[in-house]
């Protein structure tokens, strides 16, 4: 049946009647149940500027005209339409213009309110009202398309709290408002909101996020363009001591637990947004990306060892070859301006309880000062610790920091520094990376053989006296060169455990902290930001070690996949106890992550992957725990806030990355404790430097 300029076709599902629909307007019936009438795919409506909404979506290019990036962006390769359903107005269904009204409010306030509308009241209001209310106005949520599954999917907000009711009539409306209705299913982007989603009627499909993410082939972490020569190889290859250029692009089977600097990464098993790789992709400002069965991509097989320019957006990717003179442009445009690190201060010359080493401020405003100064004396780690151990509501380890005057010291009685200029006056150390990996390993070997100095080995068995009951400490670096704004060094260096009745032990410990700040790949990072090697020091934050603990993580103090005031949320990363490593876990194995919307009412969870060491259906951490979490998140956000966020004057992005674990030690067989390990500044992982 053919009817000129008629823009869409509806269909009675039930009865498969057909019924056309012509003249000025696009309106949809009001029954929406399972045997409303159905939109099917006919011509477009939007030949020019897109209005403000539609009520109907008969194609893909009006989808597309209305379509936006989602704000959540934990699954790649989505864009979404936000939708309305007008509870007060008999039922009236918008596709809201997503590119031209970035949250509901903004488009409900300007066409839903007044005018012989009931009026919308303010922000506050409306996010309360609109989102946790049963008698609310509006129901709220978004239609999305996923490219890489290739599924259509109704969502909420993960911490609204819309009945089945609610739920169905919205999903009803959009299913027969829309040609893709058929293939709409209901995606529950919270744990709570899954528990609701049990109990939708048999007609409403469901699909689960693991659905999703397993059909996602495509992974964008750090966006933007690299130019290099594209090198295939395997983690595994790099661990045995496969040598990079920083020209290089890799394609791996996996994320690597290190890496020298490169111009971009593609791995095919997909990485966490905390994983060292991608905080170092971030900090470093070059692209990390994933790509399922990358090794065998025929595209990424086209130009294998050539040069190649990748750009790495959040809704694709592409590749194309480049000549010499384009790379050798690129690069040099893109050099890292020299980094300068902090000068130690060396006036520091005792052990220091940690409370002491970062002096509470006279007034909130002088803490980053203070900040910057302990980190001087002491390095970034111990610095941020001591503001840490003073923090009510943050479960902590007391302990001590040695100064990074007795690193100083070290090198200077053993001719270290000496030998490092020996090493970079020689012309093959400095050109061949082999020759430079094999010195650097015997610098390192020879300074964990040199002894410490007398005075400092007392100083340590007299501290280590007051942690008798202990059966280990933890050393862990802290130098100068960490967690600064543009030298990406997180992670670099190692920690390690002594024995605190064998002071052999324990200064071997403190050598191999030490020996770290001389690893190939830490040497690498120096020399391509032109740091000089000789102004790092290493400090050390010492406190009693965790032996078996029973969950390990990292967090942010905001949502990376959302802009922070929009969706305030806590990202999560936590792995079972153990062995693996939560931000460089081998091969295959997947940890819990999630979001948690601890500043709304009722505190959902949206789980973006789960822990394959636990058993199905079961988390890493239960509510209980992710509680505490969260309580102890929140008091380090607002206790930062007048060094990095807005109490500061700092109100664009603000976040901290901070290290956790759960621990049972003291109280075997009770539910596992939360222990905060460290917190940092974080930067905002949507944006490269």
């Amino acid at each position: 049946m053919t009817t000129v300029g008629c823009p869409y076709v509806i269909i009675r599902a039930v009865a498969m009647a057909t019924l056309v629909a012509c003249g000025g307007s696009n309106s949809t019936p009001n029954d929406s149940g399972p045997d409303a009438l159905q939109v099917t795919e006919g011509a477009c409506q939007i030949t020019a500027t897109a209005p403000d909404s539609l009520t109907t979506i008969t194609c893909k290019a009006d989808f597309d005209s209305l379509a936006a990036l989602p704000f959540d962006s934990a699954l790649p390769g989505a864009t979404s339409i936000k939708v309305v359903l007008d509870r007060l107005d008999g039922d009236a269904f918008y596709f809201q213009n997503t590119k031209k009204f970035d949250i509901h409010y903004e488009f409900v306030s300007k066409n839903l309110s007044g005018n012989g509308k009931p009026i919308v009241a303010d922000l506050a209001t409306f996010n309360t009202t609109e989102y946790f209310t049963p008698d609310r106005r509006f129901v709220l949520g978004a239609v999305t398309y996923y490219s890489g599954p290739k599924r259509w999917a109704l969502e909420l907000s993960p911490y609204d709290t819309a009945s089945v009711e609610l739920i169905s009539a919205l999903f009803e409306k959009a299913k027969h408002a829309s040609y893709f209705g058929p293939e709409l299913a209901f995606h529950p982007t919270s744990s709570a909101i899954a528990t609701v989603a049990g109990m939708l009627p048999a007609h409403v499909p469901v699909v689960t996020t693991d659905e999703l993410y397993a059909g996602i082939d495509y992974q964008p972490l750090s966006l933007g363009e690299a130019v290099g020569r594209l090198h295939f190889t395997t983690a595994a290859s790099l661990a045995a001591g496969e040598y990079l250029s920083y020209q290089n692009i890799v394609v791996l089977d996996s994320a690597p637990n290190d890496i020298s600097v490169v111009q971009g990464i593609i791995t095919q098993d997909f990485q966490t947004p905390l994983s060292h790789v991608n905080v170092l992709s971030h900090a470093r400002g070059t692209t990390n990306m994933g790509l399922r069965k990358a090794l065998t991509n025929s595209l990424l097989l086209q130009y294998k060892n050539q040069l190649v320019k990748i750009v790495v957006g959040a809704a694709g990717w592409t590749i194309t070859p480049v000549t010499q003179a384009e790379a050798e442009a690129f690069w040099a445009a893109n050099a890292p301006p020299p980094v300068t690190l902090p000068t130690a201060d060396l006036s520091v010359t005792t052990f220091t309880d940690l409370g002491a080493v970062t002096p509470e401020p006279a007034t909130p405003t002088g803490l980053l000062a203070n900040l910057r100064a302990a980190i001087r004396a002491y390095g970034g780690k111990a610095a941020h610790y001591s503001v840490l151990l003073r923090t009510p509501g943050v479960p902590i380890k007391d302990g001590f920091a040695i100064p990074i005057y007795f690193y100083d010291q070290f090198m200077t009685q053993h001719g270290f520094y000496a030998r490092v200029d020996a090493m970079l006056a020689n012309p093959t150390f400095t050109t061949d990376p082999a020759t430079r990996d094999a010195a650097l390993a015997q610098f390192r070997a020879d300074m964990i053989a040199a002894p410490l100095d007398a005075g400092f080995q007392a100083a340590l068995g007299a501290k280590a006296t007051q942690f008798s009951t202990v059966g280990k400490l933890r050393f862990r670096s802290s130098s100068n060169s960490e967690d600064l704004d543009g030298f990406p060094c997180a992670g670099c260096y190692e920690s390690h455990s002594g024995k605190v009745d064998d002071i052999n032990d324990l200064m071997t410990a403190i050598k191999e902290v030490y020996a770290d700040a001389w690893s190939f790949r830490t040497f690498e990072i120096r020399t391509f930001y032109g740091v000089d090697h000789k102004t790092v020091g290493m400090g050390l934050l010492v406190h009693p070690n965790f032996p078996d603990e029973e969950a390990n993580g990292v967090a942010v103090t905001a949502n990376p996949f959302v802009a922070s005031a929009l969706d305030p949320a806590f990202y999560i990363n936590v792995q079972k106890g153990g062995d693996i490593e939560v931000v460089a876990p081998p091969p295959g194995i997947t940890s819990d992550q999630f979001v948690y919307y601890f500043d709304q009412p009722n505190q959902p969870t949206a789980y973006i992957t789960h822990s394959n060491l636990v058993p199905a259906g079961q988390t890493v951490l239960n509510p209980a725990q992710i509680y505490a979490l969260g309580m102890a998140l929140s008091a380090i956000r607002t206790r930062f806030s007048p060094a990095y966020g807005p109490a500061a004057g700092n109100n664009g992005w603000y976040a901290l990355e901070v290290d956790f674990k759960f621990d049972d030690e003291g109280s075997p067989g009770q539910p596992p404790t939360c222990y905060i390990k460290q917190a940092r500044p974080y930067k905002d992982p949507r944006t490269t430097p």
